[in-house]
């Protein structure tokens, strides 16, 4: 099976596995998907986040996603249990959909190492 081919299908098990789990059934976007992610790595599953709460998730997601691309590393972790990240290298310029395509490929490979799929 070639390499996009299966991203398209982990991509869609993802997919229907996390809407099946949080959204009854309702299709997840990519945005919530990676929302889902920086609560679970924050660990804080049991409140309600302010909307500027919601985005340092989505950033606490995205740093955690491409860490293992060589992007950011974790830096500390401060009182309230927040991870902060360094970034170590710039971020290339990507088109949307290839920026779409790096993060559902870091996506997978965090599931994949999770063991949510394999």
């Amino acid at each position: 099976m070639s390499r996009d081919k299966q991203l398209k299908k982990r991509w869609e098990l993802v997919v229907q596995k996390l809407s099946n789990q949080f959204a009854d059934g309702d299709t997840l976007d990519l945005d919530a998907i990676i929302y889902l992610i920086g609560v679970q790595e924050l660990g804080q599953l049991q409140r309600t986040y302010k909307k500027d709460q919601k985005l340092d998730l989505m950033h606490i997601a995205i740093c955690k996603l491409l860490a293992p691309y060589g992007y950011y590393e974790l830096d500390f972790v401060d009182k309230d249990g927040w991870p902060h990240y360094k970034n170590l290298e710039p971020l290339p310029y990507l088109k949307a959909g290839e920026q779409s395509v790096l993060m559902k490929e870091a996506i997978v490979n965090y599931f994949l190492e999770t063991e949510f799929i394999n």
